[in-house]
């Protein structure tokens, strides 16, 4: 009896073991089902985290592909105005090209209608270029002095011309002109400043010099200058801009090719030039047409000499029953290409 109840005892014991372990198994399950919950929230999280980025790249990208859409389109704007630009400072050159040095001539001077003028020298001049047309081989240019009879040959279209003993059809056509300007440029000569150049590189301040220069200026010994309103001077050009009180003073310091300067005992020749104020008026780009000359094509090659072939056709234009008239200028090219050119009929 004893011994079962030993045995009993024991299993009461054992089955107390397996209650406990049970229970710490419940409690363990517990905690790894919360844990679980815990780690399915992160990756919920971490999925829509990702999901998110995904999006965020993928408008980004799209972003970023408009933004390179609309650089590219304004790159391609750029390089349009570049090329415009281009062909702008193309044209300006071509215009400095056209502008060719012309001899002036001093046909008078008007006076001035206050008391006490500024001395200043003002001209003004009216530029016009002359315009060119390209003449190819076997054509003819013939200018009349009736723009009727130009213009009634223009509306032939075809004429047929006796060469010496042979007849020719030749088309007659108008044509356009290139590109020709016309501008006023303005140009006035200061009275009151002149321009300062060579200024001596010294070890002194900058107002120093500047005091120096009108010092200088002031009391001159050559019978120029005279009481002196402003000074600019800049130290890296080594040049300034000397303004006078009194108008006209300029004009007896510009006498001097090289203007004395004394500082520290010594003598520096400055360089003095007139000051300029040129700016340009009424610019004009135009293209001419010149309605009383007449572009002969279709002139075949002859034997002879390019000035009798053009001596021949300006005899049968001038004749009225060749539906001609006085002829004020021609020209014939039987090879190569020449330039010819015209101006404003004033």
């Amino acid at each position: 009896m004893e011994r079962l109840k030993e045995e009993l005892k024991k299993w009461q014991e054992r089955v107390e073991q397996a209650k406990k372990a049970k229970d710490d198994l419940l409690v363990r399950k517990l905690s790894a089902d919360e844990k679980y919950d815990e780690a399915e929230k992160e990756l919920l999280k971490l999925k829509d985290f990702q999901e998110k980025q995904q999006k965020e790249i993928i408008t980004s990208r799209d972003t970023h592909k408009r933004e390179l859409n609309v650089l590219n389109q304004e790159n391609a704007e750029l390089k349009r105005e570049i090329e415009k630009l281009k062909e702008d400072l193309a044209e300006c050159n071509s215009i400095k090209k056209k502008v060719a040095d012309t001899k002036m001539k001093f046909s008078h001077m008007e006076d001035r209608k206050d008391d006490n003028p500024d001395m200043n020298t003002c001209c003004v001049f009216g530029i016009t270029t002359k315009i060119p047309f390209g003449l190819n081989q076997n054509q003819a240019l013939v200018t009349f002095e009736d723009e009727e009879v130009a213009q009634r040959l223009i509306k032939m279209g075809k004429h047929t011309v006796n060469l010496d003993n042979k007849k020719m059809d030749m088309r007659v056509k108008p044509f356009t002109l290139e590109m020709g300007i016309k501008f006023t440029l303005k140009v006035t000569i200061s009275g009151k400043r002149v321009n300062i150049s060579e200024v001596p590189e010294l070890s002194i301040p900058e107002d120093w010099m500047r005091d120096k220069l009108e010092l200088n200026f002031y009391k001159s010994e050559q019978g120029g200058g005279g009481e002196v309103e402003d000074v600019k001077y800049h130290k890296q050009s080594r040049s300034a801009v000397v303004t006078f009180l009194r108008p006209g003073a300029a004009n007896n310091v510009l006498r001097c090719n090289k203007y004395p300067f004394f500082v520290n005992g010594k003598c520096y020749g400055l360089s003095v030039s007139p000051d300029l104020d040129v700016y340009m008026e009424r610019f004009q780009i135009y293209c001419g047409i010149s309605k009383k000359t007449i572009l002969l094509k279709g002139i075949q090659e002859m034997e002879d000499d390019e000035e009798s072939i053009q001596d021949m056709i300006e005899i049968h234009f001038q004749k009225p029953s060749n539906s001609g008239g006085e002829i004020e200028n021609i020209k014939y090219v039987s090879k190569g290409v020449t330039w010819v050119w015209f101006e404003e009929d004033t």
